[in-house]
């Protein structure tokens, strides 16, 4: 080694000539591994904090990760999951670095580049996917966007469906009536060979299937899960589970399912809020409540929730 003394040497061993496995085709084969498996290592000995990029073999952990969805997002046990990291316990921390092991997701990643007046809400509708969604695959921690930054976009394949956590007393019948599918739709889309379910299971749910006697209230500036809660004749836990919420906190431009008995309305020409409010025995403030409206002008065509 030269003689260094105000700088530290670090050496990598990729291979040793002594052993069969260590050949060049390995290192051609597996170049892009092992450089990601080079980079983590000097991060963390120099005592900084490594991110796991999209596409490694790594996944770093966020908040209301656990072992066993971790596990099902990459389609292994929580035993292997354990095993590769050499984990004896389930407790996770957040900013924790992974190694998935043979790892194997239905998500197809594509990427998309942010241009002016982009909203995290205005991507998630352009690409048929959730603000949620978008930033939990890009790690990210705020709805704060910069123009030119790189996001990873999830492809059709996995936006064709949405998820449902499994409660306490659910079945698949129960399941598959909420959301206007059959069983044998959601035991071959969850490859599952039995009626058996365990709380807190994470299903698929085919997309374009919505729950019965709920719409959607798009989240404006002030709004919390009580009040909506409130607005809507239904319970925060309610909410909680009809979304999969795992917290309390909502983003502006979010769209929220809620239970609702009312009924859809198609303005038409010559409509005002007034006379649809009389029509059906109804107000304006409660039709503008109802909608989030923030003016009384319609507009043919338009869609409004009527109490």
């Amino acid at each position: 080694m030269r003689d260094t003394p105000n700088n530290e040497t670090v050496i990598v061993e990729y291979g040793f000539a002594d052993s069969t496995g260590d050949d060049v085709s390995q290192l051609k084969n597996n170049w892009e591994d092992l450089a990601e498996a080079v980079t983590k290592a000097i991060v963390e000995y120099a005592g900084g904090t490594y991110q796991a990029p999209a596409g490694s073999n790594y996944y770093t952990v966020q908040s209301g990760d656990s072992l066993w969805s971790i596990s099902k997002k990459f389609g292994i046990s929580v035993d292997e999951l354990k095993q590769a990291n050499n984990l004896t316990n389930n407790l996770l921390s957040i900013g924790q670095n992974l190694y998935i092991p043979n790892k194997e997701t239905d998500v197809t990643i594509s990427e998309y580049v942010v241009s002016k007046g982009d909203t995290l809400y205005g991507i998630a509708q352009k690409f048929g996917t959730t603000v949620d969604n978008l930033k939990s695959i890009n790690n990210l921690t705020t709805d704060s966007l910069a123009i030119g930054q790189i996001l990873k976009i999830p492809s059709e394949e996995e936006s064709s469906t949405n998820t449902y956590t499994v409660k306490s007393g659910d079945t698949l019948y129960g399941i598959a009536s909420k959301y206007n599918t059959t069983v044998d739709e959601l035991k071959s889309l969850n490859n599952l060979t039995s009626n058996t379910l365990s709380i807190g299971q994470t299903l698929k749910i085919p997309n374009g299937t919505t729950s019965n006697n709920t719409s959607t209230y798009t989240v404006v500036k002030g709004d919390t899960l009580y009040g909506i809660a409130n607005k809507y004749n239904t319970t925060v836990d309610e909410l909680k589970s009809l979304n999969d919420l795992t917290s309390n906190t909502l983003s502006i431009g979010e769209v929220l399912k809620v239970p609702s008995s009312n009924i859809t309305y198609t303005v038409k020409s010559g409509d005002t809020l007034y006379s649809i409010a009389r029509e059906f025995g109804t107000t304006v403030s409660a039709i503008t409540d109802l909608n989030n409206l923030e003016t009384t002008v319609l507009s043919i065509g338009q869609k409004l929730l009527l109490p």
